[in-house]
């Protein structure tokens, strides 16, 4: 079953490390999704760039509306995701307990779904 581990944290405390710090954690984090590809459990894993250069589109009645940042006003910003290969939720939370940036934000765990006939 495949899973997104959504890795979620304050820009802030990313843009608080030390540049060696931050570097251990770039390399940390490399090192892990090798790890996941080696054992055949990587789909892909991406970090994001800053809230800053998002944008946010909704459509109502027909007409398109973009604002700058993300739509919901939350503390803990989307910095990344996951995506993998696991035999379970359990297998699936463990693979979310060894990415690095657990110990400085939020990994939420949710299965893909997969649509009735696709």
């Amino acid at each position: 079953m495949k899973y997104v581990l959504l890795v979620y944290g304050e820009e802030t405390d990313l843009h608080a490390l030390t540049r060696e710090r931050a570097a251990r954690l770039d390399a940390d984090s490399l090192a892990y999704d090798r790890e996941l590809d080696r054992q055949g459990k990587l789909i892909i894993a991406q970090a994001l760039q800053s809230v800053k250069t998002s944008k946010s589109l909704r459509r109502r009645q027909g007409k398109r509306l973009v604002t700058d940042g993300p739509f919901a006003e939350t503390k803990e910003q989307l910095l990344g995701f996951v995506m993998v290969e696991a035999a379970d939720l359990d297998e699936a939370l463990a693979i979310a307990d060894g990415i690095p940036l657990a110990e400085l934000g939020t990994v939420e765990v949710r299965a893909i779904y997969d649509i009735p006939g696709s």
